[in-house]
C-alpha cells in the first residue's frame, strides 16, 4: 500500500513532467511549502519526499503566470493529501490560493506607478507629467484602475504591457500629460496599438529614438492589443477631463459586461483570462557582507567642504603615504576622474567610493555633517 509521501510524489511528478507546471506559481508555492513543512516530520518517507522537493525547485522555470487556471491543479492537490493527513501541517505553509489573485502578484513590473483600485478597468500613462499620478490618486475617480508616468519609449512600455496583460481587469489605457522630448513615449504607445511591431520587436510607426521592446513577448504585445483599447489625450494635464474620461470608459467597460467584482478579485467579465507569458528574470535577494576587500591601488579619504562647495578625495598606499589629491565639485566628475585614470581596481571598492562621494555631495547641498563610512 502507497504511504502519503508516495502518493504527494506521484501527483508532483506528473506536475513536473508537464512545461506549464514548471512555470507557475501553484507549483512554486506548494513545493516551497512542502520544503517548509517536511522537516517537522520525523519519517523516512518525509525526509526522501523533501529530498526531491529540493531537486524539483531547482528545476522550476522562471515563473510566467501565479496561476495557469486548470480545472485540476496538481501542486495544491498534491498539498491537500499531506495535510489532510498531518492537518497541523497548514500552520506552517505558506498562504496561497489556486487563483490569479491581484493583491499579492499585481503589478509585477516595478516603476513609479499608484494602484488606486486593482479591479478597475481603466489605466492612465502620464508620459512625463510627474506629478499627475498622484493629483489623479489624490481625487480617487471611479474606474481609475493604476496611473504612473512612462518616460521611454522602450523599457517603460514593456512595463506597461507587464503590467496591463496580467491584469485581464484593465480594458482601457489612457494616454495623457507632457511627451518626453526625444523618447516619445505616448506616440510609441498610440502607435503600438495601431500597427504592433514588427519581427525585430521595433514598433511600427514610432519616430521615437529607440522604439524596441526586448522584454515582452510577441504574444504579450498581441495579448495587450487586444486586451486595451488605447485613448488619445495627449498633452492633457487637466484632472477633471480625464476623471470625465475614466468615467465614460468606465461605463463603456460596464455596458459591455465587463462588470466590476463585489471581490477584490480581477473583473474579467464573460471572458476567461489566457495566461500570459511575459518574461522573467531571475531576482536575487542579497547576502549580508563584511567589509570590501583591499584595493591594491590603495585607500581614499573623501573631505567635502561646505564653504567652497569643493569635495577634496585624498588617495594614500597602505603606507599612509599620500600619492594624490583630487579636487571637484561634483561626485560624478570626481569618481570619472578616479576610474578613468585606473585609480581603483577593485570593484567593489570602486562601488565604495562612488556612494561615499554622492553622500559628500548631498552634504554639501542639504547641510548635515559628512562622516565617511569604514570600507
Amino acid at each position: 500500500m502507497k504511504s502519503v509521501f508516495d502518493k504527494v510524489r506521484l501527483e508532483l511528478k506528473k506536475g513536473m513532467d508537464l512545461p506549464k507546471c514548471r512555470k507557475c506559481g501553484c507549483m512554486r508555492t506548494t513545493l516551497m511549502n512542502l520544503s517548509i513543512s517536511l522537516p517537522s516530520l520525523n519519517e523516512d518517507g518525509a525526509k526522501e519526499l523533501l529530498n526531491d522537493v529540493n531537486n524539483w525547485l531547482k528545476e522550476l522555470e522562471p515563473m510566467e503566470y501565479p496561476c495557469f487556471k486548470c480545472k485540476y491543479c496538481i501542486p495544491p492537490e498534491a498539498m491537500n493529501l499531506l495535510t489532510s493527513r498531518y492537518p497541523f501541517l497548514t500552520t506552517l505553509t505558506l498562504s496561497t490560493k489556486c487563483e490569479f489573485d491581484v493583491k499579492s502578484t499585481w503589478p509585477p513590473a516595478i516603476g513609479e506607478y499608484i494602484v488606486i483600485d486593482s479591479s478597475a478597468p481603466v489605466s492612465v500613462s502620464t508620459l512625463a507629467s510627474d506629478e499627475l499620478p498622484e493629483k489623479l490618486a489624490g481625487l480617487k475617480p471611479e474606474g481609475l484602475c493604476i496611473a504612473g508616468k512612462t518616460e521611454t519609449e522602450n523599457i517603460g512600455i514593456d512595463k506597461i504591457i507587464k503590467n496591463v496583460v496580467t491584469n485581464p481587469s484593465i480594458k482601457f489605457l489612457i494616454v495623457a500629460g507632457k511627451e518626453p522630448e526625444g523618447h516619445k513615449s505616448g506616440e510609441t504607445l498610440l502607435a503600438l496599438g495601431k500597427n504592433g511591431v514588427d519581427s525585430e520587436m521595433r514598433v511600427i510607426g514610432s519616430t521615437g529614438r529607440r522604439p524596441i521592446l526586448k522584454n515582452v513577448s510577441l504574444l504579450d504585445v498581441e495579448n495587450f492589443r487586444n486586451q486595451v483599447e488605447i485613448e488619445n489625450m495627449l498633452g492633457c494635464e487637466d484632472t477633471g477631463a480625464l476623471i470625465s474620461r475614466i468615467k465614460e470608459l468606465s461605463q463603456k467597460a460596464s455596458s459591455l459586461g465587463i462588470s466590476k467584482p463585489k471581490s477584490k478579485e480581477f473583473a474579467i467579465g464573460k471572458v476567461e483570462p489566457k495566461p500570459v507569458t511575459t518574461q522573467t528574470v531571475p531576482k536575487i535577494k542579497v547576502e549580508r557582507h563584511g567589509s570590501v576587500k583591499l584595493d591594491a591601488a590603495g585607500y581614499f579619504v573623501v573631505i567635502p567642504s561646505k564653504k567652497d562647495g569643493i569635495i577634496t578625495v585624498e588617495q594614500y598606499s597602505y603606507e599612509n603615504k599620500l600619492l594624490r589629491i583630487i579636487e571637484g565639485n561634483n561626485s560624478r566628475d570626481i569618481y570619472l576622474t578616479i576610474i578613468n585614470n585606473n585609480w581603483v581596481i577593485d570593484l567593489t571598492h570602486a562601488a565604495y567610493i562612488g556612494k561615499e562621494l554622492a553622500k559628500a555631495e548631498l552634504s554639501i547641498k542639504q547641510g548635515f555633517k559628512y562622516i565617511q563610512d569604514g570600507a
